[in-house]
């Protein structure tokens, strides 16, 4: 009777933990989200970093985990992503990776805004001096008020998250940079972890304030969630890219051209169109100088000149020179990562002047080749007369009769060569 009252009584209580969980063991931890931004910050890196911290409050992921590797951007996309951070409703993690990877100008004030900040072995961070749109046309003044503002606005998010405040005004003012082992003990970043689940491990348990709200971090042995940038923040991150833009204006132009030149094409016409208004989408991003862009319009007209008019080649050479100059100019920057690069300026050039030096010698030779149809192709031929000619009659051309004169008396059945046209007529002589 006492066993059977103890099997009832484990019966009983397995069913009991079935039906209300094992604690600490059936308990599904909440999810970790993970992004990767791996280029230039710019609009789409924003709206994508964005939306994958939307999403991740939403579907109640305990925190966000970005990846970053990034040369630098644009300064307001820069601001936008910074102030998403510092009022996210869950705990934003910035881990500068992989090895190699870099957090350099707009990435330093990503970095810094972070609630947690890690880096990979073998990563730096640094040299976060303002790059703006136009640098190098403001005044000494202007210059040392965006610089002020920026100093300002780094040390405001460093000192908000507990960072080394005197770094981040000298990354500024100064450009330094430092390697992830200097960023560990001058707290810059919290800690180096060599990849995602070392990282994971380390901050679990780590407490997150969040606007009056602790939240506890349960990382270990999680599987992150990887949210991948769409293919619409793919395109539009790639047409950023100064070169590409570049290329994009440069294709736009040969196919208006082309449909120009040959009106009713279409095809040219519309794809040269369509990659226009992309050029005009990816450097309204990007610091452009408008007597660069005269310059690459000018080269244009001068080799469609050098078609027209016959120069010798004067105007398609100064159209290639006023090409390759434009295209130095065409985007103004001191960083290098937000300019074209010459890799791809010397074969647009290359491509562009012997396109036009080929049209160019085309248009030549066939103003210098003799005609091969209508009435002034017949000049040269032999033919025989159909009547007798004194000084007007007819004439047999490869078995066609033609109206023809001559200065000459030619009788019927005599062998002509064609030595002219008049008034719509053969100007033919007798072959002696």
């Amino acid at each position: 009777m006492k066993k059977f009252k103890v099997l009832i009584f484990l019966a009983t209580f397995l069913q009991l933990l079935l039906i209300f969980g094992i604690p600490g063991m059936t308990q599904e931890k909440s999810p970790v989200f993970t992004i990767e931004v791996d280029g230039i910050i710019n609009p789409a890196t924003a709206k994508f970093i964005i939306e994958s911290i939307d999403q991740a409050t939403q579907e109640g992921a305990q925190c966000l985990i970005i990846q970053l590797d990034t040369p630098g951007g644009l300064m307001e996309s820069m601001r936008i992503i910074v102030k998403k951070i510092l009022t996210a409703n869950i705990p934003i993690i910035v881990y500068v990776a992989p090895s190699g990877a870099r957090a350099a100008s707009a990435g330093v004030f990503i970095t810094m805004a972070a609630h947690i900040a890690v880096m990979a072995p073998s990563t730096h961070i640094g040299a976060a001096h303002p790059v703006s749109l136009g640098e190098g046309k403001e005044s000494k003044t202007m210059s040392e008020k965006i610089v002020n503002d920026t100093v300002s606005y780094i040390k405001t998010t460093a000192k908000t998250r507990g960072r080394n405040v005197e770094w981040a005004e000298k990354a500024v003012r100064k450009s330094v940079s430092i390697t992830e082992e200097e960023a560990a003990k001058l707290n810059v970043v919290d800690f180096i972890s060599p990849n995602l689940q070392d990282l994971l491990t380390k901050i679990d348990g780590k407490v997150i304030k969040l606007d009056g709200i602790t939240r506890t971090l349960v990382t270990k042995d999680v599987q992150p969630r990887t949210v991948q940038m769409s293919w619409r923040y793919r395109f539009l991150d790639i047409i950023s890219n100064p070169s590409i833009a570049y290329i994009l204006l440069m294709l736009g132009i040969y196919g208006v051209f082309f449909e120009l030149s040959n009106p009713g094409a279409i095809l040219p016409g519309v794809v040269g169109g369509i990659f226009l208004i992309l050029a005009f989408y990816a450097l309204q991003m990007l610091p452009i100088n408008f007597a660069g862009l005269a310059l690459i319009l000018f080269a244009i007209i001068l080799f469609i000149a050098e078609i027209k008019v016959v120069s010798h080649g004067l105007l398609a050479v100064g159209g290639v020179i006023s090409l390759f100059l434009g295209s130095l100019m065409l985007i103004e920057s001191p960083a290098e990562y937000m300019r074209v690069s010459l890799s791809v300026i010397i074969p647009a050039v290359l491509v562009s002047a012997a396109f036009f030096i080929f049209a160019v010698t085309m248009a030549i030779r066939a103003r210098l080749t003799k005609p091969t149809t209508g009435m002034e192709g017949l000049v040269g031929e032999e033919g025989m007369a159909s009547t007798s000619l004194s000084p007007e009659g007819k004439v047999s051309i490869h078995g066609e009769f033609w109206n023809a004169l001559t200065d000459q008396n030619i009788e019927r059945g005599e062998k002509v060569k064609v030595i002219g046209v008049t008034n719509l007529k053969l100007k033919v002589k007798k072959i002696e």
